[in-house]
């Protein structure tokens, strides 16, 4: 028996068009430093949009090609997030802080035929540009785009907005096949060459959603959102397609993502929801500490991701400024949310905390499974230890011509990182797989560890590592980064874990051996880059200190 539903695409096109009729007062607002912001509302936007899609098509973009942007969190950027798709053209967003010869890769295996790049920007494509085999023309975006860097490399290069003024404001946006590719992002590559995900236009519209629903981000007409997270990292989340398919003003912080002047977009602007990495928070919350003045009581949820989220950060936003910040986990491969920690209804509020350290359960239409080193499935019974593994109608079942069967299991997307699930269905993560701390033939977790170090007022930043032992074949390695003006040392803040050990830390994991640095290697995305950590202690440059 067939239903009697009519068959109506779901597209980034209809997106586009919902916004463009139904919130045309909402606003994208783009954060300039001292300069006055960009403010356009979402009818002016849809207007600009049909004359960058116009434009890009006297360029000689057809459906299928490759747009790439190169850019900051800007409203230029988001007209590229609607326009490309909505063309039939499939948007490709580069990561500014991939190595030129990452970039050089990414651009030519996703055979790139246009970028769109900011006058900032510019050097750093021009470092790469000659190597790039399809690239034939650069729109540059800027009041007076300094192109002197691009020129001469065989390439047309066009200011965005001269081309964007001799264009008309209409684009007969059309519904492509909803299974067809809308976007492109690669993975940041810390091991071998960054992979390829495509996204359709089904998973980008239901991926919207999903984020729109109260037990995930719970998005509205009435919000302002910010997504400090990049627009070049797993589409910033999707909170720039889920903001404008609820009619949200968007609020861009462009280049400026440092404490103080997003202290002052905060301030000034007011945005309700936001997104962004841990470090991020962490130091915005030490700006507000040292600088009373700063408010961001107008935030009332923060999404963070990307890495554990640490309980004196939860707590210090919401002692001082009143912000709910909740965890949320996925991967560029699920496109990216997966899952939201919510703490179930009528949980005890001591319990409270217990659950907000979880990355949470799974938004409806993803699925979750633990499977143990022979692919068996592991129990949920919140100690059982498995790498997790998902699926859905937002996740990628393959990588853009790339045959890497060894992600891949019956359907599943082999996530790599470690954890176990509650009964109640609560994902808590412990470790990636290639992190993992095998001692004496069981696990340690370097996460649970983290979190603990970094509830000592003195530490800023800690990240744990195996080292080699003799006796257990390998054991904790803590690194830390000490709190600004601290001199704390490895005995003392040994003896404050102990005292301090949560239950849940059998006390034999409590790290022996201390190092202290200026800094933890980050990846392009933001998470501590162990590896770098580990080929550091095998070199001899980080000083162990043992107990």
């Amino acid at each position: 028996m067939k239903s009697t539903m009519q068959d109506v695409p779901l597209t980034v096109s209809s997106i586009l068009r919902h916004v463009a009729t139904n919130h045309s007062t909402r606003s994208v607002i783009t954060y300039r430093g001292d300069q006055p912001a960009s403010t356009f509302s979402y009818g002016s936007f849809e207007k600009r949009c049909g004359q960058l899609a116009n434009a890009l098509r006297r360029a000689g973009v057809a459906p299928d090609d490759r747009v790439a942007t190169l850019l900051w969190n800007n409203h230029e950027h988001l007209e590229a997030y609607a326009a490309v798709p909505a063309m039939g053209a499939v948007l490709h967003t580069l990561n500014l802080r991939l190595s030129p010869t990452q970039l050089k890769f990414v651009a030519n295996h996703a055979e790139d035929s246009v970028v769109i790049t900011d006058s900032s920007l510019a050097p750093l494509l021009a470092s790469v540009l000659p190597g790039l085999r399809t690239v034939r023309t650069v729109f540059v975006i800027g009041d007076r785009p300094d192109v002197s860097a691009l020129e001469g490399l065989g390439v047309d290069v066009i200011g965005y907005e001269e081309a964007l003024a001799t264009e008309a404001t209409t684009f007969s946006w059309t519904d492509p096949v909803e299974t067809s590719a809308a976007g492109m992002c690669y993975t940041s590559g810390t091991t071998g060459d960054p992979k390829g995900v495509v996204y359709s236009h089904r998973s980008i519209f239901l991926h919207s959603m999903a984020a729109c629903t109260g037990n995930a981000l719970a998005l509205e007409e009435a919000d302002r959102v910010l997504p400090v997270v990049p627009m070049f990292h797993a589409c910033a989340w999707g909170l720039p397609y889920a903001s404008l398919m609820a009619g949200a003003d968007l609020l861009m912080p462009d280049r400026y993502l440092q404490p103080a002047p997003l202290a002052d977009l905060i301030g000034r602007y007011q945005p309700t929801k936001a997104g962004a990495v841990p470090t991020i928070w962490n130091d915005l919350l030490q700006y507000g500490q040292d600088h009373p003045e700063a408010d961001l009581s107008s935030i009332d949820l923060v999404a963070c991701g990307g890495a554990p989220v640490s309980q004196p950060l939860i707590e210090g936003f919401a002692d001082q400024f009143g912000v709910q910040i909740i965890q949320a986990w996925g991967m560029t491969e699920t496109s990216p949310l997966a899952a939201v920690c919510r703490p179930p209804v009528g949980v005890d509020p001591a319990a409270e905390m217990s659950y907000r350290k979880r990355q949470g359960r799974t938004i409806c239409g993803v699925e979750m499974r633990l499977t143990d080193e022979a692919g068996l499935p592991v129990p949920r019974d919140g100690k059982s230890i498995g790498e997790l593994e998902v699926r859905g109608p937002w996740v990628t079942d393959s990588y853009y011509n790339l045959d890497d069967t060894g992600k891949f299991r019956d359907g599943w997307l082999r996530t790599g990182d470690v954890g176990h699930i509650s009964p109640d269905g609560y994902l808590t993560l412990t470790d990636r797989t290639k992190d993992v701390i095998k001692s004496g033939g069981e696990w340690i977790s370097s996460v649970e560890l983290e979190n603990t170090i970094m509830g000592h007022p003195e530490v800023a930043e800690a990240a744990v590592i195996a080292m080699p032992d003799e006796r257990w074949q390998e054991t904790a390695l803590a690194v830390v980064v000490r709190a600004h003006g601290s001199d704390v040392t490895a005995d003392e803040l040994r003896a404050w874990f102990l005292e301090n050990c949560p239950e849940e830390i059998p006390r034999w994991w409590v790290p022996k051996n201390w190092a202290f640095v200026n800094q933890v290697p980050r990846t392009s995305v933001g998470k501590f880059d162990k590896k770098v950590l580990r080929a550091q202690h095998g070199e001899g440059i980080i000083t162990v200190l043992a107990n």
